[in-house]
């Protein structure tokens, strides 16, 4: 199997911690993974600067492979430094082009802290729509996150509020879910996904008097989903959607708005969640939480998102047949 390339992600966040414990928890069994980041920053593992991407499954078990990028300045814990987003930026781009190029199985992203990258003059809200761009299908891509107990999928994400909820319409909904059943029939192995897509108002509306949305928004797009052989339900008030008896009758919920989905999952398995970006020509993963700039550089970050990630990517790679 090809080697998956895991971006360095904010250099003053937790990325290289977490790279490091996942490179200890998978050295034995796999899978296998690079590092594109900076080899002289002093980590907590053995490591091996490598020139490419074919070196790394044979250093693998005795130190982690790094693709040596340096960087600008030297990292602070929790201080991002304006002057390493290129570097940052660029190691995603890399790792992108290495995926396009079949060099790698696919790409797992460490972290960004989305304020520093703007201040340098990163134009994307986050990842996701970064990735659009470069890895892009044609389609918009989708956000899911996935856990063992769960799959969530906002249809709007990053965005205020008010602007995201102004946006809905009963396509962007069913488009969203679109690309969601399929890449779980193609990539997760669910012959007939079934979805169930959240409601917008409390209770769903509750018939229209907690507001139409539901009634001219959303069940439009499940309408259109059914007609198209889709199996869809909703919508489903979203207050009770995401309990114990409820979640074994979904395979993923579409849900209409970032904290809508990401809450439920996050407080569910905030350590085994993982981000898998939908409709891109790649295979990308990453953690389901951000740089804890908090915590970086005190040994207290917990690895268990990231080996969450590199292991499904790998098992998505298998799917798509690009291992």
């Amino acid at each position: 199997m090809r080697p998956l390339a895991l971006t360095m992600g904010e250099p003053a966040g937790i990325g290289a911690e977490i790279s490091a414990g996942a490179w200890s928890a998978l050295r034995a069994t796999g899978p296998a993974f690079f590092l594109i980041d900076d080899a002289t920053r002093g980590f907590a593992v053995p490591v091996r600067a490598i020139a490419g991407p074919e070196e790394a499954a044979a250093v693998f078990p005795d130190a982690l492979p790094v693709l040596h990028r340096p960087l600008a300045a030297k990292p602070v814990a929790g201080q991002p430094d304006a002057a390493n987003a290129p570097a940052v930026v660029a190691a995603i781009t890399e790792a992108v082009e290495l995926a396009k190029a079949g060099r790698v199985a696919g790409v797992v992203t460490n972290p960004i802290h989305k304020a520093t990258l703007t201040e340098a003059g990163f134009r994307h809200p986050g990842h996701t729509e970064y990735l659009g761009e470069i890895a892009g299908t044609g389609v918009p891509p989708v956000m899911m996150l996935a856990s063992a107990e769960l799959r969530v999928v906002p249809v709007t994400v990053h965005e205020a509020l008010a602007k995201a909820i102004a946006r809905l319409t009963p396509e962007l909904i069913a488009g969203t879910a679109r690309i969601t059943a399929r890449a779980l029939r193609e990539e997760f192995g669910i012959a007939a996904p079934r979805l169930a897509v959240a409601g917008l108002n409390p209770h769903a509306g509750e018939a229209g008097t907690m507001g139409r949305e539901d009634i001219e928004i959303v069940a439009p797009a499940v309408a259109l989903l059914r007609a198209e052989g889709i199996d869809a339900r909703g919508p489903v008030p979203p207050d009770s959607m995401f309990t114990a008896l409820a979640r074994p009758g979904y395979d993923a919920a579409i849900c209409l708005y970032h904290d809508q989905a990401l809450i439920p999952i996050k407080t569910l398995d905030m350590a085994g969640g993982v981000n898998v970006t939908l409709g891109l020509s790649i295979v990308r993963t990453s953690p389901d939480h951000g740089t804890a700039l908090d915590i970086a550089g005190t040994g207290r970050a917990d690895p268990s998102s990231l080996i969450a990630a590199i292991r499904l990517a790998a098992e998505l790679a298998a799917a798509r047949g690009t291992a």
